[in-house]
């Protein structure tokens, strides 16, 4: 079950470090590392104070490729653990466990260097000031890279006989850092006015000016997915009419599905694709990514009607339920890109592979769709894509039958898909974290919507169920990792922002009273840990750990920032419960990120998202009656592509209409179900027909 245990048989009787005792797979991998680690914490840094040594911070995660690559070249090397347990103390990090830590850091290595990226390499004081930062680091010169033993003997050279210029270097970085985090706390940054549709004019702008016309996606090599993109761009189109933004989405995510960054046969995608053409993927699959992008692929359905995006949310939520759920309903954090050693390796298939597999006939059909060559496509082996093929235009070149073509398809995908599973598979990340799990919460509580499959509701629902029962305290915090029976670490804004989304969403499909008061309850929460007076919400609690600022983040990068989230969030939670006071603290975040916003609105789409809902006039529907009666209705209300419509269901019980105001007064009509739709304050007559609802939607 646990990834050091095979990795540890392969160094035989060698001594583990302190390590062994994290919960971390990313730390466990480094356990037996001839490297002195410690993990972040006090005796690390009372030990570097009382040896007078600097801090050698190393950060990453379990399915870091790189980080891999270092470890391998240097962490496992005894001649640089030598050096680096005589002259430093040497401490390893997950990021993922501390974004905290990470933030600061990767700020000021972005700083410096002009680039960030894991592993992140950290030279600091025993009062965690970094005078070097950098990302990996070989052991010995190259690709204009400084070697680490290099590296290693000047910064030990520093800090003997240039102690003074070392603090001077640290206390500059410190000073910078606090003085841009206290000058966006001014009045005239934070009153700026209000935001309004020419920012998401702007930002429509420049992501058209950043389309790749021929193979969708947004920038030059390598490309990010960026889900939240899609989401921005179908919300913009249905506020504008701009045939242009529902075209950008379309291309991209049929783009995305055809090429190699896809998993053809055991599904999910991958992080990025190191290639323009989406076809050569950074193979390592991320939690965060597969929900976010099922959100996208359900939305583009409602959007379009295609079944082939429908198709698409529901393999990667086969993934997901399948492969990266925990046994209690709780959902694993990432697949690694490396198998014994190989980037890529678990998913490579040369030709005469398929056909011994397959057979000549269908093997070779099947390799001539998915580019399949004698001399490959990746490395002298082949990632399995359909960038150059359409199966309808593969059907009739060959003069096959479509329907049976896709059968046979479907058959071989599965016979290799278990052939596949007969290798050494990517080691697997199974700690559960708070905010990823809120994020797929809400795209499995919106699938269940979109597609009307009650697996999505019952996985989301188990989730839920085991966040907070598992991942809270008996006070009620709410903590950030749950792995082998131990949850840990003070939970940070992401994990209420998008563990509140999520909830909200789950609410919003299937109507337990009891998610609703969650939702209140950790928006309360948040705001009483996170919330600045002067607008916004900080990254720590105000029980976290005091590190050298306090930050507060809002760009919307791989992962949207909890700030959008929360805004988002904030504004649905008060849309249901009609509390202002949610969405005045929603207002705070606009008010406070308003100039950021202005400077680059491409860099905040999802915090654009939750504007769009902001500027959008309150519009609900209500459907009243028992649950079998108000299916259809509902159904209407779920399958239109209504982002910022609430859609509410009301079974008569007046507890409801305590919680959730705009219920008051809707009920079933002559004993038959009834949907109410209300804009601008303001509700129509009830309808009872479903033809009729859906017209008048179509309205709106």
């Amino acid at each position: 079950m646990t990834y050091y245990d095979s990795k540890s048989k392969n160094y035989g009787e060698k001594k583990s470090n302190r390590l062994i005792n994290e919960k971390s797979p990313y730390l466990l991998q480094h356990a037996f590392n001839p490297v002195d680690w410690y993990p972040w914490g006090e005796d690390a840094f009372e030990k570097a104070k009382r040896e007078d040594k600097a801090i050698f911070l190393s950060v990453g995660y379990s399915t870091c490729h790189w980080c891999h690559v270092m470890e391998k070249e240097s962490f496992e090397d005894e001649e640089v653990a030598q050096i680096l347990n005589r002259d430093f103390v040497a401490i390893k990090v997950d990021r993922e466990e501390r974004p905290d830590v990470d933030h600061i850091y990767m700020t000021v290595c972005q700083a410096v260097t002009g680039q960030g990226g894991w592993p992140l390499t950290v030279v600091m004081t025993p009062e965690k000031k970094p005078f070097f930062v950098g990302t990996y680091i070989p052991k010995y010169p190259k690709w204009g890279r400084t070697g680490l033993l290099d590296l290693l003997a000047m910064l030990k050279e520093q800090w003997e006989t240039n102690r003074q210029g070392v603090y001077a270097i640290g206390d500059k970085v410190v000073g910078v850092l606090q003085q841009t985090s206290e000058k966006r706390t001014t009045a005239a940054n934070v009153d700026s006015g209000e935001l309004n549709e020419e920012v998401l004019d702007a930002a429509f702008e420049q992501l058209l000016h950043d389309f790749d016309l021929n193979y969708g996606g947004f920038g030059a090599a390598p490309k990010f997915p960026t889900p939240q993109n899609f989401l921005f761009l179908l919300r913009y189109w249905k506020r504008s009419g701009d045939k242009k933004a529902l075209a950008m989405v379309v291309k991209t995510l049929d783009a995305m599905r055809r090429g190699g960054i896809y998993d053809h046969l055991g599904y999910g995608f991958a992080r990025y694709s190191t290639d323009e053409k989406w076809l050569a993927p950074h193979f390592e699959k991320m939690l965060y990514d597969n929900a976010l992008l099922a959100y996208a692929y359900l939305e583009a359905y409602q959007c379009t009607g295609d079944p082939d995006m429908a198709r698409l949310a529901e393999e990667i939520l086969a993934y997901v339920l399948r492969d990266m759920t925990d046994a209690g309903g709780g959902f694993y954090s990432a697949e690694d890109a490396d198998s014994e050693g190989v980037e890529g390796k678990c998913y490579l298939w040369t030709r005469q592979q398929i056909i011994e597999v397959l057979g000549p006939e269908k093997g070779s059909r099947f390799a001539d769709l998915y580019d399949v060559t004698t001399d490959g496509n990746f490395e002298g082996s082949n990632i399995l894509n359909l960038i150059r093929q359409d199966v309808d235009e593969f059907a009739a070149a060959y003069g096959l039958d479509v329907a049976a073509l896709e059968s046979e398809l479907q058959r071989g995908r599965e016979i290799l898909l278990e052939q596949r599973r007969t290798r050494i598979p990517p080691l697997k990340d199974d700690k559960v974290l708070t905010a990823w799990n809120g994020l797929m919460i809400a795209a499995m509580a919106k699938a269940y919507r979109v597609l009307g499959d009650a697996q999505y509701l019952t996985a989301a629902e188990r989730a839920a169920d085991f966040v907070w029962q598992r991942l809270r305290r008996e006070d009620g915090r709410l903590l950030a990792r749950y792995r082998d029976g131990e949850a840990a670490y003070p939970g940070y804004l992401d994990d209420y922002a998008f563990l509140l989304w999520g909830m909200v969403e789950l609410y919003e499909s299937g109507f337990v009273i009891q998610r609703l008061r969650q939702a209140k309850e950790l928006a309360a929460a948040m705001g009483e840990l996170f919330a600045d007076p002067t607008g916004g919400y900080f990254l720590v609690g105000t029980d976290g750990e005091k590190l050298l600022l306090r930050p507060k983040e809002l760009y919307d990068g791989a992962l949207p920032s909890g700030n959008s989230v929360a805004a988002l969030a904030l504004l649905k939670l008060a849309r249901i419960t009609g509390q202002s006071e949610w969405e005045a603290a929603a207002d705070g975040v606009f008010r406070y990120f308003a100039n950021d916003v202005r400077k680059m609105p491409r860099g905040y789409v999802f915090f654009l998202l939750a504007l769009d809902y902001r500027l959008s006039p309150p519009e609900q529907v209500v459907v009243a009656g028992d649950e079998a009666q108000t299916s259809a209705l509902l159904r209407v209300a779920w399958t239109e592509f209504l982002p910022n419509a609430t859609v509410l269901y009301h079974q008569g019980s007046p507890e409801y209409e305590i919680l959730v105001p705009v219920l008051a007064g809707k009920s079933r009509v002559n004993g038959m179900p009834a949907a109410y739709v209300c804009r601008n304050f303001s509700c129509l007559p009830p309808i009872m027909d479903e033809k009729q609802l859906l017209e008048e939607l179509n309205k709106g």
